[in-house]
């Protein structure tokens, strides 16, 4: 039997609808949005745009060509910190952030260039706008955050996070990878600058896509930050200054995007409350039952349900990656081991330097999956 437990990932299985899109594309369009004038270019091309329409719609944003395509998370958050802060600058960020945002920041910090102030989340993963309040200077130009811990899937209170930086003129930038495709998230409301996204994981897209969204604001605090070709203004040696051109140099992944569009098609058929629901149920099914094996240690808040689908748990006196090894090799259960890339958040919920074993669950899952998992943990509890 296997059980794929690893969505935080990467989501898998995907919807069918995801790889037939993609295989539809290689086979029957191919072109290359913006370089060419035939057919199969100008065919690409409107599907680019109404990539770009869905997304806008997807998070709430009113101009398409401020959707702007990525490899990745990684790469669209790096983008945004890169291209906007300059010498002095004071950036708040939290304990629970991912590499893709913490070693960015480190990097301007270490070099000398940018203050960094961290803001550390109480041990089940949640940080207190008091707290961030009480962070902010007359230089702070930005604060970043992930909307849900890829560790223990806390969620942060973006709204109120989103009202302060309104309040206090700072650019809100925000981590989507653990929440997009699951929380419903409206870049108009909460107040953002930018929102960083992923196609490969709740998104139900395919590796090897991602972006942002950016408003008018921000973007006139960057600068372009990868240079080359657009297929625009050929004529001139400088990277053009308008979106989504400005930010999107070189071929675009178009089999990504096309899958990543299918992705969001899935979610907006089925529901986003309805995925959140049942996601919901499973996890909080999943945790009732192991909380009561003997020597089962949970990494989270029993009263308070603010979380994702993504569980932490260690067994007392087992290593950690012998615990994910048990898992995988006698179970069949796909989980993930170890800091996660986020080791000031174990630090924050007492895990370092070990990790946890990371169990994340996907709208694919079903309840009897989740039975099968917490007859195996209770297994391993007993002969460990």
């Amino acid at each position: 039997m296997s059980i794929y437990l690893d969505n935080a990932s990467t989501t898998f299985p995907k919807p069918e609808s995801v790889p037939k899109a993609i295989y539809n594309f290689l086979t029957n369009v191919g072109g290359n949005p913006g370089r060419s004038n035939h057919d199969n270019a100008l065919q690409t091309n409107r599907i680019l745009v109404e990539s770009r329409e869905a997304i806008a719609q997807f998070f709430n944003y009113k101009s398409i060509e401020n959707v702007i395509f990525t490899s990745n998370i990684t790469t669209s958050l790096n983008i945004l910190i890169n291209s906007s802060l300059s010498l002095g600058d004071h950036v708040i960020t939290s304990s629970m952030e991912h590499n893709s945002v913490l070693r960015p920041l480190f990097n301007l910090k270490n070099q000398g260039l940018i203050e960094l102030d961290i803001v550390y989340a109480n041990k089940f993963g949640f940080i207190s706008t008091e707290d961030l309040k009480n962070t902010i200077k007359s230089n702070t130009k930005m604060i970043v955050i992930n909307h849900a811990s890829n560790v223990i899937g806390s969620i942060q209170p973006i709204k109120e996070i989103g009202d302060i930086c309104k309040n206090n003129n700072i650019f809100f930038v925000l981590d989507t990878a653990q929440s997009a495709g699951v929380l419903d998230i409206d870049f108009t409301r909460i107040n953002l600058s930018a929102l960083a996204f992923t196609g490969h994981k709740s998104l139900f897209g395919p590796q090897g896509i991602g972006g942002f969204i950016i408003d008018d604001n921000l973007n006139k605090s960057c600068n372009p930050y990868i240079l080359g070709g657009t297929g625009s203004l050929s004529h001139s040696l400088t990277q053009p200054d308008f979106l989504p051109d400005k930010f999107e140099s070189g071929t675009l992944n178009m089999p990504g995007i096309v899958g990543l569009m299918e992705g969001i098609k899935f979610i907006r058929s089925e529901g986003i409350n309805t995925i959140y629901s049942k996601n919901n149920f499973l996890r909080n099914y999943f945790i009732e039952k192991i909380k009561n094996i003997n020597g089962v240690i949970l990494y989270d808040d029993k009263y308070n349900n603010n979380y994702t689908s993504c569980i932490s748990f260690n067994i007392k006196d087992m290593d950690t990656a012998e615990l994910s090894f048990t898992l995988d090799s006698d179970f069949g259960i796909k989980n993930r081991s170890g800091l996660h890339c986020a080791p000031l958040a174990h630090k924050t919920i007492g895990s370092f330097p070990s990790g946890t074993v990371r169990l994340s669950l996907s709208y694919f899952n079903t309840k009897e999956d989740m039975d099968y998992t917490i007859n195996a943990i209770n297994k391993i509890s007993k002969f460990k």
